[in-house]
């Protein structure tokens, strides 16, 4: 915003007042020439002031345009602002809803998680009754042990003289440990009496050493072959040695057993880990370290 600038020439506005003042030919005349001059310094005087006044105008009008300017950007950076603040305010309702879903979502998981701790309770109850038959059990196993070992140890010492009384105590010895698991064979599927002995002949040496025997308790039942091994005591190599007929005898049928199992009254901790391994299922009366 500007002025428009009023241009005088003073010096010849001057020049004139004096020419008039000296033509002057009396003294009325005389005094209005001093009049003129007078009025002319006053108006030389507010023009001054004028030109003066126009030039802060002037400024004043810049300033105030430099401040339109101003509170303009001012005024785009609070429209920014309140758009961002009417951005961040949808966010935020939408994160409300967020956490208002997660709320009903962590409601549902603590319902769950309280039915879970009841059933966990339950089966913990189920667990304790369990654990007084076993530890009963448990002693009546350990007593069976003492007397099978006392049994077996008699036996060692007439090994040499009764050599085929032996074998045939092995065959007992293997029908007492079956007897003695019967009820947790059954619970398993499997029926003692329906366990059948295989033997092949290993003529050619085609599966295992030439000439060997290889001895296979098999119980067979709803098209599932099981693979069973009883001993009095087993060790890894008993472990081991299962786990290697499971493959000569999917070899020879041409069909892989479903399970294995091994049932022994003593387990060394060393066997049983190595049976874990290998996927075998070991019914046992107690881990020896």
């Amino acid at each position: 915003m500007s002025s428009a600038s009023i241009s005088i020439d003073w010096g010849r506005l001057e020049e004139v007042v004096e020419r008039a003042v000296r033509k002057a030919r009396s003294e009325e005349l005389k005094d209005i020439a001093d009049a003129i001059k007078t009025l002319a310094d006053y108006v030389k005087k507010g023009f001054s002031i004028i030109e003066e006044h126009s030039k802060k105008i002037e400024d004043h009008s810049k300033r105030i345009e430099e401040l339109s300017r101003r509170i303009e950007e001012m005024n785009k950076v609070l429209m920014d602002h309140s758009k961002k603040l009417e951005e961040l305010t949808k966010a935020v309702q939408e994160q409300g809803k967020i956490l208002a879903e997660h709320s009903k979502i962590l409601a549902e998981h603590s319902k769950r998680l309280e039915e879970l701790s009841k059933r966990i309770e339950e089966m913990n109850k189920v667990l304790m009754e369990h654990s007084k038959r076993i530890e009963e059990q448990g002693k009546r196993l350990e007593e069976l042990s003492k007397r099978i070992e006392e049994l077996t140890r008699e036996v060692g010492k007439q090994s040499a003289v009764l050599g085929s009384i032996g074998r045939r105590w092995g065959k007992d010895l293997e029908k007492t440990v079956i007897e003695l698991y019967r009820h947790v064979l059954e619970e398993r599927g499997i029926i003692p009496e329906k366990i059948e002995k295989f033997t092949y002949v290993d003529t050619d040496g085609r599966y295992y050493v030439k000439g060997s025997r290889i001895e296979f308790d098999v119980y067979i039942h709803n098209d599932k072959v099981y693979l069973v091994e009883v001993k009095s005591h087993a060790d890894i190599e008993d472990v081991e040695w299962l786990y290697k007929r499971a493959e000569i005898y999917e070899r020879i049928r041409g069909r892989k057993p479903d399970k294995l199992v091994l049932v022994a009254i003593h387990i060394d901790e060393d066997a049983y880990e190595r049976a874990k391994e290998l996927g075998i299922e070991v019914i046992y009366g107690a881990i020896i370290p």
